[in-house]
């Protein structure tokens, strides 16, 4: 019985190190010249952006990069105007990395930050700490009668 050499392949579970390394390049590339260059757009005038990730597909020709304008506040237009921005910013990247291809940029709002600050909120609420404090003092009391 033969086998055929797609049946062999595994799809990688992650990005490869290789896409790692690529997207931190084009990362700390795009930080520097966000920093630097003065991008006339309007939604962008005055605007710190935190760059927190870039994902690099497997070919490393295109790459997502996430954003979170500083404060959270207006960050649909942000975002936008990052966008229209793709063709300068891909420009300098070019002249900035070395890769073989300078990749597509798209710019997404990074929800991470949104989530976390939920996350707290939720960890704060008086009713949460009541609940894990009497956890911990179950877990204390098992700790303590020598049961595990």
């Amino acid at each position: 019985m033969s086998r055929h050499k797609s049946q062999d392949r595994r799809v990688p579970a992650g990005p490869t190190q290789r896409q790692l390394r690529a997207g931190e390049l084009v990362r700390h590339a795009l930080v520097e010249i966000l920093r630097e260059d003065d991008l006339a757009d309007p939604a962008l005038s005055g605007v710190s952006v935190t760059l927190s990730q870039v994902k690099i597909s497997p070919d490393l020709k295109h790459a997502v990069c996430f954003v979170e304008p500083l404060g959270g506040e207006h960050a649909p237009e942000v975002v936008a105007g990052l966008n229209r921005a793709t063709r300068r910013l891909r420009g300098r990247l070019g002249h900035m990395i070395e890769l073989r291809f300078t990749p597509d940029l798209k710019f997404v709002h990074d929800e991470t930050f949104d989530v976390a600050t939920h996350m707290n909120r939720l960890l704060d609420d008086p009713r949460v700490r009541r609940d894990v404090m009497a956890r911990r003092d179950e877990a204390g009391d098992e700790d303590s009668d020598g049961k595990a």
